[in-house]
């Protein structure tokens, strides 16, 4: 185990500003064998799973990236006092088709939700989860949209392939199936007795 090579890319990944591929760690380390590179991620990624500790080296975006663990999210929120970004419903909407149907075109987008999409597009792509991949090769030449890194990045996602499936997002709504009890069996109700029943007169 080379434990400088193990420091040099724990280094590199704590100071990247997203998530850093092992195909760029092979770029910035020339002098390093790839074979050792990868042996040396392992490692690495096995000390910090090892160690229990508040962070992990997680494969996210097609990279690597420390990721304090969800444990510890309510107690991060208390120091760091940033704005979370709210989505609309129909910003989410538009992001799930683009996600899900990529490459998509703008007038793809609005004949899924039946409405003007133009406004919500440009607010994604100002926020980088929305990139313009080139033009579709038909009349007019339309942009065609497909998700970011960013986006991958924000949501957690190893890659596209880590997306929910459709059969998943449905069992979200399933009303769960409990085990039925079965009913307990009461004695049959014993009919009053009339007057001439009674034991005395």
């Amino acid at each position: 185990m080379n434990s400088e090579l193990i420091f040099i890319i724990e280094s590199l990944i704590f100071t990247a500003e997203t998530s850093l591929s092992t195909d760029r760690i092979c770029e910035l380390l020339i002098e390093f064998e790839r074979s050792d590179i990868k042996s040396a991620l392992s490692d690495l990624i096995g000390y910090h799973q090892g160690r229990g500790g508040s962070f992990d080296l997680v494969e996210v975006a097609g990279g690597w990236q420390f990721r304090t663990r969800p444990a510890f999210h309510s107690y991060i929120t208390r120091h760091i006092k940033t704005r979370t970004s709210k989505f609309s419903q129909s910003a989410l909407e538009t992001l799930a088709i683009i996600a899900y149907r990529q490459p998509i075109t703008r007038a793809e987008v609005e004949h899924l939700r039946g409405v003007d999409c133009g406004g919500v597009l440009k607010t994604l792509l100002e926020k980088y989860l929305v990139k313009i991949l080139g033009k579709k090769d038909i009349p007019g030449r339309p942009l065609i949209y497909g998700t970011s890194k960013e986006f991958l990045e924000i949501f957690g996602l190893k890659d596209l392939k880590s997306l929910p499936t459709l059969r998943e997002i449905q069992a979200l709504d399933a009303v769960p199936q409990y085990e039925r009890q079965e009913e307990l069996q009461l004695e049959p109700e014993r009919p009053f007795p009339v007057e001439s029943q009674l034991p005395f007169e």
